[in-house]
């Protein structure tokens, strides 16, 4: 009886150690870079997954809250390497949640997905000239990403097994970062409690990272909608309330209210909605606003002077009012510690071998420009340090601000991009699907796996991000999200773009199986560039009647 239940004991605890988070001794520094040049190795080793993923992601070229080929192929990449993937994370279709490992620190990657509206183009063609004229495409970058966090991601887990280290590493989508539409809500529903750092990753024309606030703005995303009353424009006007007229009034007042806001705002509008056509008096119209400041309650302050200006327009037409939030950011404050531990990473990594075809095509998109043709960066960046206050005035937003004032957090830039580019524009895809956006993905992709390396292997830097967090970040600000009770993800902005154009799209998915890259599927030399005997590109605007977006 004694022995049989002596095997009891035994089986269970070995079953129980089986399952527990496996431990080892601390590493030595010899050790350590040991490692760290096998992470690197792995990372080279994977260059063709880089490859496949960027093309794949940019012959897909899907819009905010349409991600869905995206997620599929990324999360089936996830599986097949041992994650567990929880899908349609905080309402939204396109988001999921991948998890691999146990116990801690639990870390987090990140980055977005989706492109931009018109961005259509060839990649590797140094001028204006897109894959479908109108279509969405890849001109912010998004398409590279997840190819650096995953392929670290893997690298990481693969030494992770090896040595028996305990951990838990988490990767999450941005889904509809253009629309600021939903990290507030990943925050909302819990989706970071428990994660001690997130590691973002971000297209740039450089190497390395940033710390402290200043650098973005936040902005609450409000579409105002007005109702009134249809009537004959011509036979009986009278009868009629003017949505449009509540939306025309609306941005009167704003455009004349801008001379008195701060410099640091940023704030513009579309009409979204102007009505049916001309003969109906329009009974709904809808004006979309981006409001921009520096701080939560700057921000707060043109929100409220948005919805004084749509009362006072309805108040004049006689018309109703009521608005949607589509999206949110909080401003970012980035994690001191683990930036210098990213620019550190990063002076070992160094940046990539630029041939001489990737200079020439980064030279001549330049010129294209009218810019200083001064190529692809060959000096590392220092690490960025934060403006004062008084001398921040204004810029762009991303939502991973919500993430960064919830956990310790950075932004990796990654040098896949060409310099002195507009941004959010045609030109900004054409080195998305080129060695340069390559060359650049492995490159951050080693940093990257360094950074969390560090992050699982020394106590002592989570430690240090914590203390920064709690005593610098947060000491006097608390994070507010910006979301009403009732607000959702809005999940069904860009579909109908996508619908009209997907079905043509299609037909240049890359198909990685027969092409070694999506240049050679589509038939583009490497770099195409403009010469007195090229003609000038087709105005695709021209071709467009502009419905799509």
């Amino acid at each position: 009886m004694i022995t049989r239940k002596l095997c009891f004991t035994l089986s269970m605890l070995a079953a129980l150690a089986a399952n527990a988070p496996a431990q080892s001794p601390p590493i030595t520094a010899e050790k350590n870079a040991e490692l760290k040049k096998e992470l690197i190795k792995d990372v080279d080793g994977n260059a063709k997954l880089v490859q496949v993923m960027i093309d794949t992601i940019y012959s897909y070229g899907e819009l905010g809250f349409q991600e869905f080929e995206t997620s599929k192929y990324l999360t089936a990449i996830l599986e097949k390497n041992g994650f567990k993937v929880e899908q349609g994370i905080a309402g939204i279709p396109t988001a999921w949640m991948a998890t691999w490992g146990s116990g801690e620190p639990v870390i987090a990657l990140g980055s977005d997905l989706d492109c931009i509206p018109q961005a259509s183009q060839k990649p590797g063609v140094a001028y204006h000239d897109p894959i479908i004229a109108g279509a969405p495409g890849h001109g912010e970058g998004h398409n590279s990403g997840q190819a650096v966090n995953i392929v670290a991601a893997l690298a990481v887990k693969d030494v992770m097994t090896k040595n028996h280290l305990s951990g838990t590493i988490k990767i999450w989508p941005g889904v509809a970062e253009e629309l600021l539409g939903s990290k507030a809500y990943y925050v909302r529903d819990g989706y970071f409690k428990g994660i001690d750092a997130v590691l973002f990753s971000h297209v740039g024309d450089n190497l390395g990272a940033s710390y402290g606030g200043n650098s973005t703005n936040g902005l609450v995303s409000i579409q105002y909608n007005f109702h009134g009353e249809s009537a004959h424009a011509a036979a009986a006007p009278w009868r009629g309330r003017s949505a449009l007229d509540a939306v025309e009034l609306m941005d009167v007042g704003w455009n004349f209210r801008r001379e008195h806001l701060r410099l640091q705002q940023r704030s513009h509008y579309v009409i979204s909605n102007g009505g049916d056509q001309p003969n109906v008096v329009p009974q709904n119209a809808s004006v979309w606003y981006y409001f921009r400041e520096a701080d939560y309650q700057h921000i707060k302050d043109l929100w409220a002077t948005g919805d004084h200006m749509a009362t006072g327009a309805a108040t004049m037409t006689d018309t109703k009012w009521d608005s949607t939030l589509i999206g949110a950011a909080w401003p970012g404050f980035f994690n001191k510690p683990i930036a210098e531990e990213v620019l550190a990473n990063a002076k070992v990594v160094g940046l990539p071998t630029w041939s001489d075809d990737d200079q020439k095509l980064a030279k001549a998109l330049q010129k294209e420009l009218k810019v200083p043709e001064k190529g692809l960066a060959t000096t590392l960046d220092e690490l960025k340090t934060p403006l004062e206050a008084e001398k921040y005035y204004g810029g762009g937003s991303d939502d991973i601000g919500d993430i960064s004032w919830n956990v310790p957090t950075i932004v990796l830039r990654y040098p896949s991009n060409i310099p002195n580019l507009p941004g959010h524009n045609w030109a900004n895809g054409i080195a998305m699907a080129t060695p340069i956006a390559h060359k650049g993905a492995v490159t951050g992709a080693k940093v990257q796996a360094l950074t969390l390396f560090d992050l699982i292997t020394k106590p002592e830097l989570l430690q240090s991000a914590k203390a920064y967090f709690n005593d610098v970040e947060t000491k006097d600000i608390k994070y507010q999200t910006f979301l009403r009770p009732d607000d959702k993800p809005s999940i069904w902005l860009n579909k109908a773009t996508m619908d009209r154009y997907r079905p043509e799209m299609k037909k240049y998915y890359y198909d990685a199986a027969k092409y070694p890259t999506y240049l050679e599927q589509l038939g583009i030399k490497y770099p195409t560039v403009r010469t007195e005997a090229t003609p000038a590109p087709v105005a695709a605007d021209a071709e467009d009647d502009g419905s799509g977006n």
